[in-house]
């Protein structure tokens, strides 16, 4: 957050939740430069930070953060009503909800986002694959796809900016 500007509160809470549950803008980074680095033959660590950070600025995803961290720490406090509860619990494959989220984030930078998503989504590297590590005792169902969604949308946005498209 290099940037001279006012954060808000809403940003900041997001930020710090996302840190708090073990994730660090240089893991989504990392997520970025997977994706992208065989695209962009010059793209540093740098370009990847820049763009999660800008993606981490839109209010829709700040939402989408403090919505699927809250509802991974409540089903980790066995604080939901079943058969929610071990839904969410287990991460079932059926429950499409965490995914749905994910999307509302991915969509901030248009339709490419979607395919990223889908793509890290199924290959769960770097932080993803420690995220959906059941064997910890947290539960991450919603925050392994916000993760994933914001590389994936910073990836889009990466892109877009190459192309020539304006800044957002």
């Amino acid at each position: 957050m290099a940037e001279d500007r006012k954060v808000s509160t809403l940003e900041k809470t997001a930020r710090e939740w996302l840190v708090d549950r073990g994730v660090t803008i240089d893991d989504i980074a990392d997520l970025v430069y997977y994706l992208q680095s065989k695209y962009h033959e010059d793209l540093s660590m740098d370009d990847c930070r820049f763009n999660v950070n800008k993606v981490l600025t839109k209010r829709e995803v700040q939402n989408a953060i403090i919505t699927g961290i809250q509802m991974d720490r409540l089903a980790e406090k066995n604080m939901l009503e079943e058969p929610l509860q071990s839904t969410i619990e287990v991460d079932e494959s059926l429950y499409g909800i965490d995914e749905i989220i994910a999307f509302s984030i991915v969509n901030v930078y248009g339709s490419i986002g979607f395919t990223n998503y889908g793509y890290i989504d199924k290959q769960k590297p770097g932080i993803l694959q420690k995220l959906n590590d059941k064997s910890s005792g947290e539960c991450h169902t919603f925050l392994d796809d916000i993760v994933g969604a914001i590389a994936a949308a910073a990836s889009s946005r990466l892109a877009h900016s190459i192309a020539g498209d304006p800044e957002d």
